[in-house]
C-alpha cells in the first residue's frame, strides 16, 4: 500500500470522457489510460465515442493509408 497517492490535477473546464465507467469527468479524475481528452464542453466529451468512430471510419476509408496491394505490383501515379 502506498503511503502516498498521487492525485491527478486538472484545470477547471476541462472535460473527459472516461472509457473504464462511461461517464463525463470535469478534470480527469481517472487515469489516463481509461479516458478521453481534455474536451472544451460536457457536451463533446459526451459524444467522445461517437467522434472517435467517425475518425476510425475516416482512417479505415482513407486511400492514402492503405498499403500497396501484396506481391509488388504496385500502380505509379
Amino acid at each position: 500500500m502506498a503511503l502516498f497517492k498521487r492525485r491527478t490535477v486538472g484545470k477547471p473546464g476541462e472535460w473527459f470522457y472516461c472509457l473504464k465507467h462511461g461517464t463525463v469527468e470535469e478534470g480527469p479524475q481517472c487515469r489516463a489510460a481509461d479516458r478521453f481528452g481534455p474536451y472544451d464542453t460536457r457536451e463533446e466529451a459526451a459524444h467522445a465515442m461517437e467522434t472517435a468512430r467517425e475518425r476510425n471510419l475516416e482512417w479505415e476509408t482513407d486511400p492514402k493509408w492503405h498499403d500497396a496491394p501484396k506481391g509488388g505490383d504496385r500502380e505509379e501515379d
